[in-house]
Parts: C-alpha cells; structure tokens; sequence
C-alpha cells in the first residue's frame, strides 16, 4: 500500500507542474486527485473561476490539458487512466496558504492530525490566517468560541456548507 500511495503522490506531483502552466487567468488549478475508483482509474483536475466554470469551460480545458498529459515521457501512469476535469464544488478543498487566505471570513471544516481542546475536527468561520496560525469562529452548543489552531496541525481544509 505505501508504494502505490507514494506513486499517487509521484503522479499528482508531475501532473501539477506540467499542466499548472497551462491553466491560465481567469481559470485556478484548484487540485489534482488521481484514484482508482472500481476497477478504473481516474485523474481528476478541479479548475474554478470567478463566476463557476461551465460545461464549455471544462471541455476547453480538457482539450488543453489532454496532450499535454500525453507527452509526459516516460509515461508515469501504471495503467490507463480516465481525465475528468470538473469545478471543485461547493466544498472546495483548501489545500495551499493562498487558498487559505481567500478563504477568509467563509464557513470552512479543518480536520486535524491530534486533537486540539478534545475536537480533532472543526466547522466554523476562518477569521484569520497570518501564514501559521488559523482562528476559527464556531459555535460549541449554543456558544461561540474562538479557537487557534497552527496551519501545521491542519491534516485537511475545505469550505463547507453551513446547514
């Protein structure tokens, strides 16, 4: 298992710096996820725009995309491979500082590796991020707290949907 992880990791890595060039304003590479799901494997690339993306949005950057990844030499993927490029939805994961940063006063959910005052996961509004620290408005019951928590203890952010 730790050899394929580490070929995933490999995989997304390669496809990030070839095709990160490539994806020009006003479109954001927001991730790179390769997984195999079923029997089939897929290379997701989640793009986004101000505004959303469209249907003729992905297609145009698919058709953008799709040689590129053909020209990568050798050919690091072990077997054939489905590319979907898609818009990241509404919970968008918040894997960079700079996504951290845009995603100031917006509802986001942080899981952590260890717990922090007994919570391991987080929902609430990201006030601030100077870079190491995240602070986090949630609600505990009827309350709200705020909370501190070092960006290196952060395991997963993404945006989340306040219900």
């Amino acid at each position: 298992m730790c050899k394929e992880v580490n070929i995933i990791t490999t995989i997304v890595e390669l496809v990030t710096n070839v095709i990160a060039p490539a994806i020009k304003d006003p479109f954001e590479l927001v991730d790179v996820e390769y997984e195999k799901m079923r029997t089939d494997y897929v290379l997701r690339i989640l793009i986004d725009k101000p505004g959303g993306i469209t249907v003729e949005d992905t297609s145009l950057l698919s058709e953008t995309i799709s040689p590129l990844l053909d020209d990568i030499k050798p050919d690091p993927f072990p077997e054939q491979y489905m590319l979907e490029v898609s818009s990241p939805g509404l919970e968008r994961p918040l894997k960079t500082k700079e996504s951290l940063l845009k995603a100031i006063n917006q509802y986001i959910n942080v899981s952590l590796y260890q717990a922090i005052d007994k919570m391991k996961i987080i929902e609430g509004v990201l006030t601030a991020f100077d870079g190491d620290h995240l602070t986090i408005v949630y609600m505990d019951k009827t309350r709200k707290k705020t909370i501190t928590i070092p960006y290196k203890a952060v395991a997963k952010a993404r945006l989340a949907v306040k219900l």
